[in-house]
């Protein structure tokens, strides 16, 4: 019954393929042809308008196809090293807005996970969700008079029924959708489909339990604690459940409401300025990112337009940097500014990210070809995301692998650029960042750093100091068992050596005495003298190489 049911979805998922007109980019060829001939034929009925460009008609068929494949979309996106700019363009508009389910059934629910009717708690319940996406979906409650925070308006996230079978059920057939890319041509193997398929399933996988978005969402609150930059709503973790949690109620204007913004006189260039800040802040003060800034998940507070703030919600996605990571993301922008290529590329192997044999100058030049023609912009109009691909894209070809955080920092940070200059189109990023980016390699190479760094790890050092005395013995007996087995291994080759030696001096004594008789039979006996002579001086070369060996 499942398989018929697994069928019937793939039956749909391609006959949407073909009525949007999906099949006109993939690769023609002599096995592809007649699939693309019958399957044309077989759903002609069901074409939509085929005149609409192909970004359109592929986030539409994404949208008609469901909320798994919704946010694929929108991860697709990101992977603007995989796909043309006008198709990353378009399915970047792809919203994660799909309808709700019963108002009741979300009661129950919750209340199953809580274990008690949710009166025991709260009141003013709403069965009307107030926002519903593809994975979860919000209801407004307030807390009741026994709660701590009595009268606080809240909202409760819970998942959706059965999610969990639907993404199992999408997932395997992206899987095997995946896997016929490359077989369909040589070029499908450049798009890395089921390296895709991997980095999209870890998402959702960590997306499916709420409290790690509760957690997430503490840490992004305690590192913005009174900040007039950024405000985080409060969690209330007694009720955080693998498929509920709880948190205070915003009330803000959608970043994305320029209209509204505007008329209540928000300063848009500073808020512009401070989203740069914010992401920036994140990424080298705190080493934990929002990876989720699209539109819909940042509103601002309306109470202070000209001092604006941010309000941040849905942590279930962040990014974390090492210290390694952040190096490389300070010195590459900063050396790609100064247009330093020698700097980009010494700095990739450096780091280790590309391997130790790398060609500095081949690296260098391509370094220099991709990026040089970036600069035909003004600075303010540079892109920090496209220019971080363009990084990878070149490091790709000299061996380097991309890690997943690096990636999701550049998916952020096209949604912090995106965001910035919607509110205010002359905002200069690199303006905005450079502070942050050089401050920060100032502080590592800073005495104040070392030291902190030195005190960070004393804890480790008193542990194996007083180890130090015993493991340094250990050091010098495990050396001279080692100069002891390299010497009768060096004493082995030697025996080897002039045992070989022996033999062949043996050898060609034998050789020469066995001359010189033939020779002094056949009454040769010039010949017969210096082949034996030959012999002798054989015998006592054999015989000073023995003595020199003992």
């Amino acid at each position: 019954m499942k398989k018929l049911k697994n069928l019937r979805h793939l039956h749909h998922i391609i006959r949407t393929f073909f009525a949007y007109g999906l099949t006109e980019k993939f690769p023609q060829n002599a096995y592809t042809r007649p699939i693309f001939w019958l399957g044309n034929r077989l759903y002609r009925h069901h074409k939509i308008d085929q005149s609409l460009p192909y970004g359109v008609r592929l986030r539409e068929a994404l949208q008609y196809l469901g909320p798994v494949w919704i946010k694929f979309g929108q991860m697709l996106s990101t992977r603007r090293d995989l796909f043309p700019l006008d198709i990353a363009d378009e399915l970047a508009l792809l919203q994660d807005q799909v309808p709700p389910f019963s108002g009741k059934f979300a009661r129950e629910q919750i209340e199953q996970a809580l274990g008690a009717p949710l009166e025991t708690w709260f009141c003013d319940f709403d069965e009307t969700a107030l926002a519903s996406a593809s994975i979860a979906q919000v209801h407004t409650a307030t807390l009741n008079d026994d709660q701590e925070d009595a009268g606080q308006k809240v909202v409760i996230k819970v998942l959706r029924p059965d999610i969990e079978d639907q993404i199992n059920a999408d997932l395997s057939l992206m899987y095997q959708l995946a896997d016929l890319v490359p077989k369909l041509s040589r070029e499908g193997y450049r798009l890395r489909a089921r390296e895709v398929v991997v980095e999209y399933e870890k998402t959702l996988r960590a997306e499916m339990d709420l409290r790690r978005e509760m957690q997430n969402a503490i840490r992004l609150r305690q590192n913005f604690e009174n900040s007039e930059k950024l405000y985080v709503p409060k969690m209330y973790p007694e009720f955080a459940r693998q498929n509920v949690i709880v948190e205070e109620r915003i009330y803000g204007i959608p970043v994305s409401d320029v209209a509204t913004l505007n008329k209540i006189g928000v300063d848009l260039p500073l808020l512009a300025e401070r989203g740069v800040q914010v992401f920036f802040t994140q990424v080298f003060r705190d080493n934990f990112f929002h990876a989720d800034m699209h539109p819909g998940n940042i509103f601002v507070n309306p109470e202070h337009p000209e001092n604006p703030q941010y309000i941040g919600i849905d942590c279930g996605i962040v990014g974390q940097l090492n210290d390694s990571d952040k190096r490389y993301l300070a010195e590459s922008f900063v050396a790609f500014f100064k247009r330093d290529y020698r700097r980009v590329a010494q700095m990739h192997v450096d780091a280790g990210w590309t391997p130790k044999n790398t060609d500095i100058d081949a690296f260098e030049e391509a370094f220099r070809e991709v990026c040089e023609p970036i600069f035909a912009k003004p600075l303010s109009e540079i892109s920090f995301g496209l220019v971080l691909m363009n990084l990878f894209n070149v490091a790709r070809q000299f061996n380097m692998q991309v890690q997943p955080q690096m990636v999701l920092l550049q998916k952020t940070l096209l949604y912090v650029e995106g965001l910035g200059r919607e509110l205010y189109p002359q905002l200069d990023l690199w303006e905005t960042a450079q502070p942050f980016l050089q401050n920060w390699l100032k502080e590592q190479m800073s005495f104040k750093t070392m030291l902190q760094k030195m005190v960070q790890q004393w804890p480790l050092l008193q542990e194996e100091l007083p180890q130090l005395p015993k493991k340094l013995l250990d050091a010098f007996e495990q050396q001279k068992q080692i100069n002891q087995q390299l010497t009768d291994i060096h004493r082995q080759l030697l025996h080897q050596q002039h045992w070989w030696r022996n033999v062949l001096f043996g050898v060609s004594t034998v050789a020469l005495g066995l001359c010189a008789v033939w020779f002094g039979a056949n009454n040769a006996y010039g010949w017969a003298s210096l082949f034996g002579t030959a012999g002798i001086f054989s015998v006592i070369l054999g015989l000073l190489g023995k003595n020199k060996l003992a």
